[in-house]
């Protein structure tokens, strides 16, 4: 058996900084350090953060008066906002840059009056954090199909934002049904899939050109860790999503000649090197690297912690 690897995987420039922020906060300010949800879709990450004196919780009520807040990579709520404001907390924004830019687009269509949509999947942290920004209604669809049955006047002027974390496939789909819905229509300047998702699954569609089996090492909790699954299954190669090593199933690897691998935004390359790691035992032979696009993209920590 052959191991590929997909270029680029793991860590984005957002997971990275709310990593960082989270670990610059303690060395600021010492444990304990709350952080509002996960800070990325990782066990690993989060148990390690947390033996370092992070404390997660799922409500600002368990956060003592006074205390630090880091609110995650994913965006929160106006009223997340509001209520650290009024319990005093020390707040500290780690919401990714460009899950920023997709709540001022949807506010700025709102204050055109437009009515909004929000391509995206219900629960998640990020939607729930972006259709919490605006002081209007959010109608949510998460595939074309379900575009038919919004309860919205074809007439009205509407406008739609995205998940940064979509397959792109599909949501390009879902737009198509939206623009051939609402003939008045607006959506944002740029595409709102970050770039990151795009990369990676750009490199899956690589990679399925060239394995008869994918593992995508991620948390199922992980939104574009299961696009990147979905990605390679779309493309005829059967997937499967492993949050580390321990969830390899062998006996599916069996008769596979190449196995690609590649990993989410969120998931640090340790992991990645402990599933190659389980696989050489058991007698992978090569390991190649695809080539891919090159990343250099980078945030700056919020300024709370920037000197």
């Amino acid at each position: 058996m052959e191991l590929v690897l997909a270029q680029p995987r793991g860590f984005c420039a957002g997971v990275t900084r709310a990593i960082d922020t989270v670990e610059r906060a303690l060395a600021r300010h010492g444990a304990p350090v709350y952080v509002f949800h996960e800070i990325v879709h990782n066990q690993w990450v989060v148990d390690d953060l947390r033996q370092r004196g992070a404390v997660f919780v799922e409500a600002l009520s368990a956060v003592p008066a006074g205390a630090v807040v880091v609110f995650s990579a994913h965006g929160v709520a106006q009223a997340v906002v509001d209520e650290a404001g009024q319990r005093r907390l020390r707040a500290i924004d780690a919401t990714c840059p460009l899950v920023s830019k997709v709540h001022q687009q949807a506010q700025r269509f709102a204050r055109q009056g437009r009515r909004l949509i929000m391509i995206g999947h219900a629960g998640h942290e990020e939607v729930v954090g972006t259709t919490g920004r605006v002081h209007a209604p959010v109608a949510l669809v998460a595939a074309a199909a379900e575009v038919a049955s919004l309860d919205l006047p074809v007439s009205a002027p509407a406008a739609y934002v995205t998940q940064t974390t979509l397959s792109l496939d599909d949501a390009r789909e879902t737009i198509a049904a939206l623009q051939a819905r609402f003939p008045d229509l607006a959506g944002p300047d740029t595409d709102d899939i970050c770039y990151a998702t795009q990369n990676r699954q750009n490199a899956v569609h690589a990679l399925a050109r060239e394995v008869d089996r994918v593992l995508v090492v991620g948390a199922r909790n992980s939104s574009n860790s299961n696009r990147l699954r979905e990605v390679a299954e779309r493309a005829g190669v059967p997937a499967r999503l492993v949050q580390d090593a321990t969830e390899i199933d062998h006996d599916w690897l069996l008769g596979a000649q190449r196995v690609g691998i590649t990993s989410g935004a969120s998931t640090p390359e340790l992991l990645v090197d402990q599933v190659v790691d389980a696989l050489r035992a058991r007698g992978a032979a090569a390991v190649t690297h695809l080539g891919g696009a090159r990343e250099d993209v980078s945030f700056r920590l919020p300024a709370d912690l920037a000197v």
